[in-house]
């Protein structure tokens, strides 16, 4: 008698079918925005790099949003996204912003410094994260990668009034303070899981689209 029992690889989805998933969808989304920002930031466009960023940022928490009401959504893609969703927040929020920084500073040495610290404390952040999760209060443990470029595209606003050398200068000492607060212990609460915060991020990505989408024009 033929065993016609499938092999346990045989029975995996393949790799394609979780881009269907539609929380795994958003987060393919906000990876392209953040493509756009890598782009704009190597060219000099700044302007359309903030809007790739906080983009990206509002895509990041619309996954998780969209991912908690799928009740029948699979152990396997609920994995799956988890895993992805980390793997595009250092890139968003660690490389992303790096390559800010350098393409500010000329791409001088001097800011590979700062460059590297946002890129090691996004991914010892998010190891920690993967490993520990949130504290029993529910908050993380030192500050969340999406305030980077929630920040970061704030900081952006004063960047008329300053020369080009003091913004440079300006915008590292943000970034190098964003990466230590990241790898800090205090507990900041998950802004992603409040109705209210998700308005104002709502809100916040409207208004940084019209303000930059502006200030092309």
């Amino acid at each position: 008698m033929t065993n016609t029992r499938p092999t346990l690889i045989e029975s995996r989805q393949s790799i394609i079918s979780f881009a269907k998933d539609l929380p795994n969808l958003c987060s393919l989304i906000g990876l392209a925005c953040t493509v756009m920002a890598i782009y704009y930031s190597i060219i000099g466009n700044y302007y359309a790099a903030m809007i790739g960023m906080v983009w990206a940022v509002a895509f990041d928490w619309a996954d998780g949003l969209i991912a908690r009401t799928m009740k029948e959504r699979t152990g396997d893609e609920s994995s799956f996204g988890g895993q992805l969703d980390v793997l595009i927040d250092i890139l968003s929020y660690g490389a992303a912003p790096a390559i800010l920084l350098l393409s500010v500073g000329s791409f001088s040495p001097f800011y590979l410094v700062g460059a590297f610290l946002m890129l090691a404390a996004s991914a010892l952040r998010l190891s920690y994260f993967s490993t520990f999760g949130l504290t029993d209060d529910s908050k993380y443990t030192g500050l969340a990668l999406d305030n980077n470029s929630l920040a970061i595209v704030f900081i952006f606003l004063f960047e008329q009034w300053l020369s080009a050398g003091a913004f440079a200068v300006f915008l590292y000492v943000s970034c190098v303070c964003l990466a230590i607060l990241n790898i800090s212990s205090i507990k900041t609460p998950k802004l992603s899981g409040s109705p209210k915060m998700v308005y104002c991020l709502a809100a916040y990505t409207i208004t940084i689209t019209l303000i930059y989408g502006w200030k092309m024009i």
